[in-house]
């Protein structure tokens, strides 16, 4: 069934025509939520009450709009009724400053604060720009530094730029699903750009990783995973950038410089050996690897969490390791492994 076939049997109530009307946008707007949020659990709570709304709202959808910006229009309202009940997610470098690394990390935050990362298998994006009125790469818009980054914004600033520089809605388009003018959008998209701007690294982790060849990249990706399984901290060490970034949410403690990092892993993550495991994934659009700790008494390895790694050329800048077992779930990864 076409589009148009699918819409007029959806709005006689068919569920399953409706159901089938949405797929092709689902796992985008998913996406979208998640970019609004920054927590995946999050965002797919805000999917499904936008997908309720559109359902219950398409016998009143006339065509005026594209069925996309119509979607696209409840599921950034969605979002922003989520925004109005908690607090805005950070990682820890935008929480405190940086720590001793000889005191130890400190106890985890109960809050849900952080942002949290997505596995790339549901992001749905295609590579380059959503289309011409585009300004982030679909990929991009999704890196970690990105979403933390959209979290600073005031809530409507937040969702006119992405409406309109990730998906490509012309302003025209983002003033109607927002009801304002388009004089109002670009004064919020101006404001937001100097936010964002200011927090965003000079190069994106889509361009960081074309500018390595094949072979530069499986070198980096293979030698951090044997350093830190075999708790090798000076090849750690040797793989980041000389202001390197240590976080690990939810604890609020983090580290900045290769020599704090270092001096971090020596004495707690990897101070013995033959206690971790490493599984490639990719998370944000970045490299990650899901974390297992060794559980000696069952001879297996026990999720502990999710490692992204941003690069800066041929340096790591950046280890993110998400403290949540539960997260690895979500990008299919075992509970337990050898």
């Amino acid at each position: 069934m076409s589009e148009a076939d699918l819409l007029s049997a959806a709005q006689s109530g068919d569920e399953q025509a409706f159901a089938e009307l949405v797929s092709p946008y689902r796992a985008a707007l998913e996406a979208h939520c998640y970019r609004m949020l920054g927590s995946p659990q999050d965002g797919e709570d805000a999917l499904q009450d936008a997908l309720l709304r559109a359902w219950r709202g398409l016998p009143r959808f006339e065509g005026r709009s594209s069925l996309r910006s119509w979607l696209y229009t409840i599921a950034t309202n969605a979002s922003l009724k989520v925004i109005e009940r908690r607090p805005k997610r950070v990682l820890p470098i935008d929480y405190g400053p940086a720590a001793d690394p000889h005191d130890g990390p400190g106890a985890p935050l109960v809050e849900s604060v952080w942002v949290e990362p997505y596995p790339d298998a549901r992001l749905g994006l295609d590579a380059g720009l959503a289309g011409p009125e585009a300004r982030y790469e679909q990929r991009e818009s999704v890196e970690l530094a990105f979403i933390a980054s959209l979290q600073h914004l005031p809530p409507r600033q937040r969702s006119v730029l992405i409406l309109r520089e990730v998906l490509g809605f012309s302003a025209a388009e983002v003033a109607e699903a927002l009801e304002t003018t388009p004089a109002s959008i670009y004064s919020a998209l101006q404001r937001a750009h100097k936010t964002v701007d200011e927090r965003l690294p000079q190069q994106s982790q889509q361009a960081a990783l074309r500018s390595l060849d094949d072979e530069s990249l499986r070198t980096l990706v293979d030698g951090f995973v044997a350093a830190w399984e075999r708790a090798d901290v000076d090849a750690v060490v040797a793989l980041l950038a000389e202001d390197a970034v240590m976080t690990m949410p939810p604890l609020p403690t983090w580290y900045r410089g290769r020599a704090a990092v270092g001096d971090f892993l020596r004495a707690f993550p990897l101070a013995r050996q033959d206690r971790w495991r490493l599984l490639p994934v990719s998370a944000n659009g970045q490299i990650a690897f899901g974390h297992y700790n060794r559980d000696a008494e069952n001879e297996s390895y026990v999720a502990h969490g999710l490692t992204v790694l941003t690069l800066g050329g041929d340096r790591i800048t950046e280890i993110t390791s998400f403290l949540s077992p539960e997260a690895l779930g979500r990008f299919g990864l075992p509970p337990t492994t050898r």
